[in-house]
């Protein structure tokens, strides 16, 4: 698994009283909402096999990640309009809290590196939400490139982070151009809109300007402790920009270098001087 390890980690924050008190009354809450949310999103699904479509499960996985930047200590921002039609949405990656921030702000399915299934509760949550997990090898490429293409024909709006990894949500790293390659089918080039969004943290006050980011080797336990028990007051932009035709790009690359640039410039105008430059990581 490729990991990001840029910057060294700041040591986590002692949780206080407080801190242990908020930690441990966030975690049953979620706890017992999310229990109750996968009961009525398997309602959901079988009534949707039943008369077809997905807009009730798709309802209830926003609900649970609205709960979810909320417990977390996140105010969610909008800026921008989501694209209303298929296609796919590419951001930068800063923590795992981006699941429960973009599934709110959007209609989405993420795309995840096939590894992240086995991860503990991660991997859990990602495959109740609809995630399509990928294995990202030259040799599976064109079975990749298949399975994006029948969701994207489907209608789906798929999710990726062409980085392939997190960061400390103060740069944003060279996307990957692999995955932007089935945007260039001769089915669908035509068809296809990709939106650019950028994810923008700004921590509580006082806090480390890096307080969200989870990255390199650092442990989902610590970091989620440290998230529930001291989150408080936090604030999470999304932005959307304008989506880009598929078809307007002469190959893969290009269409990953302007989604890139997109993506950058938007984290670079949010944060201004805390941006740190990391095109050439």
């Amino acid at each position: 698994m490729v990991l990001w390890n840029g910057v060294e980690p700041q040591p986590y924050p002692k949780l206080g009283p407080l801190g242990w008190l908020r930690f441990t009354l966030r975690l049953v809450i979620y706890a017992i909402i999310t229990a109750e949310l996968v009961l009525l999103w398997a309602l959901a699904r079988g009534l949707e096999k039943l008369f077809g479509g997905n807009r009730l499960s798709g309802a209830v996985v926003r609900l649970w990640a609205r709960i979810g930047h909320t417990i977390a200590g996140l105010r969610l921002e909008l800026q921008g309009e989501e694209m209303p039609h298929g296609g796919a949405l590419v951001a930068n990656h800063t923590s795992w809290t981006d699941i429960f921030v973009l599934h709110s702000a959007a209609h989405i399915h993420f795309v995840s590196k096939a590894e992240v299934a086995g991860w503990p509760v991660i991997g859990w949550l990602a495959r109740i939400t609809g995630t399509l997990f990928i294995e990202r090898k030259p040799t599976d490429a064109k079975k990749q490139q298949e399975m994006l293409a029948a969701r994207i024909a489907a209608g789906d709006k798929l999710c990726l982070f062409p980085e392939a990894t997190s960061s400390d949500g103060l740069r944003v790293l060279p996307f990957k151009s692999t995955l932007f390659s089935v945007f260039h089918t001769e089915a669908l080039k035509d068809l296809v809109w990709v939106q650019p969004v950028t994810v923008t943290y700004t921590p509580p006050k006082g806090r480390d300007k890096r307080f969200y980011g989870w990255w390199g080797d650092m442990e989902f336990p610590a970091h989620a402790k440290v998230i529930l028990g001291l989150s408080v007051g936090g604030r999470v932009r999304v932005t959307f920009h304008k989506p880009l035709k598929a078809a307007d790009y002469k190959n893969r690359k290009d269409l990953a270098k302007a989604a890139d640039a997109i993506v950058r410039g938007g984290l670079r105008q949010t944060l201004g001087d805390k941006y740190e430059d990391g095109s050439s990581q």
